[in-house]
């Protein structure tokens, strides 16, 4: 069976390593360890395709290399890896053992832990990879032992010289003999990933008819097919596009929003979480600037649990750009957030008397309910009363945003509560 293209390019020296010079570059950070052969315990966080694997196997030349995935290693299998690496230390003086994880963030707790001793004592240099935010997946106490490296995405000009490389290198495409006439595709398609970049540039020239001689944007989209989003439900993008979504929602940008929530649905992400977020939304960053927001988002999150995709997509897109284009207040969020913040600093404090109910004739004679006024009884369906604790009398919560609506709900509230209500 013959290797995918993207393995057989894999480089072998620091020296064919593309990309990342801010690590391994003449002035990258990495430089110095490498210069003085000491080498601490790393993380390295970046999308897939940009090579921490292969960056991690490079940097363990001439040291004793041990490898594991997350996916398929349990703490037994930590374990054994770590006593061999132990035992291995003892058989090369002043080399210590590379342990190598992939993947790392699929640990879990205990499997983290289990590192600890042996990264602390120095049997072993730890490589940790992630796709994920080290903050959220990786233990503190295992960050605080690794220096953490950032890669990043390949940009068009690594794409270039990778592809230029295996078209110069690779006997299995030198004997194709096709040229790229365009690569734009490829680069949008491979989203700055050399593994993807690379194995489809293999797919497109060997789906070529012996008369075809080259390899245009056309080829490669009509032998990719369709571009899958990069989007892990469970991982950070999930976290900053459903941010982005919100944002763009809240500043008005239907645009945007639009943009965001396709790149959610392409990445197949829950169509419920997306409508409660609307339903969110539309009471906190809308409010009362606009009330027929929540029934909206209410109805499209009950229309998209009833049709499911792919139909739903287009109620979550009508939901999306109504709310993104409605005036916005989040008067309502803040009053709660003052009155809990209240609640907090002045504790449980006693109902005033004339506001509690009175069902028995003790209670009536313990004065509960007395004094209340029956705003029903008066003009305007109005009475002028105190409804909260007297140690917080007067305490102001809700301020009208500056919008058509809740500025006819100003007047409304100054109009009745004369020596009350000054915003």
């Amino acid at each position: 069976m013959l290797t995918p293209l993207a393995e057989r390019m894999r480089p072998h020296t620091l020296d064919d390593f593309i990309g990342q010079n801010q690590l391994i570059g003449p002035e990258g950070i990495l430089r110095p360890f490498l210069n003085q052969g000491v080498m601490p315990s790393l993380l390295f966080w970046g999308p897939p395709g940009v090579g921490k694997t292969t960056l991690a196997r490079l940097l363990a030349q001439g040291r004793p290399f041990h490898e594991l995935s997350a996916v398929h290693a349990g703490v037994k299998e930590v374990r054994e890896v770590l006593n061999r690496a132990k035992q291995s230390q003892q058989l090369f003086e002043n080399k210590t053992p590379i342990l190598f994880i992939d993947e790392i963030h699929r640990f879990s707790k205990s499997q983290q832990d289990s590192l600890l001793g042996a990264v602390e004592k120095g049997w072993i240099t730890l490589i940790g990879a992630t796709t994920e935010n080290p903050s959220f997946e990786v233990i503190p106490a295992l960050r605080s032992r690794c220096q953490l490296y950032t890669l990043e995405s390949l940009s068009k000009k690594d794409l270039t010289k990778m592809i230029q490389r295996a078209l110069d290198q690779d006997k299995q495409l030198k004997n194709k003999s096709i040229k790229i006439k365009e690569t734009e595709a490829l680069f949008r398609l491979a989203d700055g990933d050399a593994r993807r970049v690379l194995n489809l540039l293999e797919l497109c020239v060997n789906s070529q008819q012996e008369e075809q001689k080259y390899i245009d944007d056309s080829r490669i989209q009509q032998v990719a097919q369709k571009q899958i989003a990069s989007y892990d439900k469970n991982g950070e993008q999930h976290y900053d596009i459903i941010s982005a979504f919100i944002k763009s929602v809240r500043g008005s940008d239907p645009n945007a929003a639009v943009y965001w929530l396709a790149r959610m649905l392409e990445g197949g992400e829950d169509v419920k979480f997306i409508a409660r977020r609307l339903v969110i939304l539309a009471s906190e960053d809308i409010g009362n600037a606009n009330p027929t927001a929540l029934v909206l988002a209410n109805s499209c999150f009950q229309v998209v649990n009833n049709v499911g995709l792919p139909e739903a997509r287009i109620p979550l897109s009508q939901c999306t750009i109504y709310l993104a284009s409605s005036p916005k207040s989040n008067s309502s969020y803040t009053a709660i957030k003052k009155a809990q913040q209240l609640v907090i600093d002045k504790g449980n404090l006693s109902v005033p008397l004339s506001l509690r109910n009175a069902p028995t004739q003790l209670m009536k004679d313990l004065n509960y309910g007395k004094n209340y006024e029956y705003a029903h009884d008066h003009t305007m369906s109005f009475v002028d009363q105190e409804f909260l604790p007297e140690e917080i009398s007067g305490a102001s919560l809700y301020k009208p945003g500056k919008n058509v609506r809740e500025q006819t709900t100003k007047e409304f509230l100054q109009q009745r509560w004369k020596n009350k209500y000054h915003f």
